[in-house]
């Protein structure tokens, strides 16, 4: 029998806690749900968990700070929950690392099928299809990322960590190199959704990349910028695979 996977809800609303916690554990999720950061920090000290929840405006630490905090030595997938129509927040969520964003009051159906998207994508390559090859490195640009710890890699060594969400949209640059994608094609292959017209996550991710890559916002060599069409990561690429 497949493992019940673990999502960890941390909001500081009682009434949200408890209602997300009967949803999800009716969805055939194991749930656990917190006020607050060190609660959140005590359930990942004591047990494995598949994904968190991440109420933005909390007491003592805030989502920003704990998913920043969290990103330092984890790929955890993070669901952040917003204020409804504040953009920044949005923005700032994606910046320190979540996965995907949602926005208050929100339906609990979907925030359980953003869950199913985030732990499929959070699980498999992206734009793999069964038989296909895995690689344990990809090489481009002077740079490595290694698949199986989830990081880039400088040609002086130099070990550079990802976001989830980083990632999977720079799994999918590299798997579609010298093509040209846009905005709709890149939210599809890495969040599994349709943008709307107010949609900058794609767009966040791109300047968070150019910025590991220490690729120059202003005239960008690695990850172009296609006016009107998208973007395309211009390099030769070359595949390790997995033994």
């Amino acid at each position: 029998m497949d493992r019940q996977q673990h999502i960890l809800v941390v909001d500081d609303d009682r009434e949200i806690r408890d209602l997300l916690q009967e949803y999800l554990t009716r969805n055939g999720y194991r749930t656990s749900a917190v006020g607050e950061g060190k609660g959140m920090w005590h359930v990942l000290d004591t047990g494995h968990v598949d994904l968190i929840v991440l109420d933005l405006m909390l007491p003592g630490d805030d989502g920003l700070e704990l998913c920043r905090n969290l990103r330092v030595n984890s790929h955890l997938p993070v669901i952040m929950l917003t204020a409804r129509g504040d953009e920044m927040d949005r923005i700032l969520g994606l910046e320190m690392g979540a996965d995907d964003y949602l926005p208050k009051p929100f339906n609990p159906r979907e925030l359980l099928a953003r869950i199913k998207v985030v732990l499929r994508r959070s699980s498999s390559l992206p734009w793999q299809e069964a038989g296909e090859t895995e690689y344990q490195s990809i090489t481009f640009a002077g740079w490595k990322l290694d698949s199986v710890n989830r990081h880039l890699i400088s040609e002086d060594g130099l070990v550079v960590p990802l976001s989830g969400a980083e990632y999977r949209l720079l799994q999918v640059l590299l798997a579609h190199s010298n093509r040209i994608l846009n905005r709709d094609q890149l939210l599809d292959l890495t969040q599994g959704r349709e943008s709307d017209p107010f949609d900058r996550s794609i767009d966040v991710l791109i300047s968070r990349l150019r910025k590991r890559l220490g690729d120059d916002p202003k005239s960008p060599q690695i990850i172009k910028t296609v006016r009107g069409e998208g973007y395309i990561l211009a390099s030769k690429v070359s595949r390790e695979e997995v033994e």
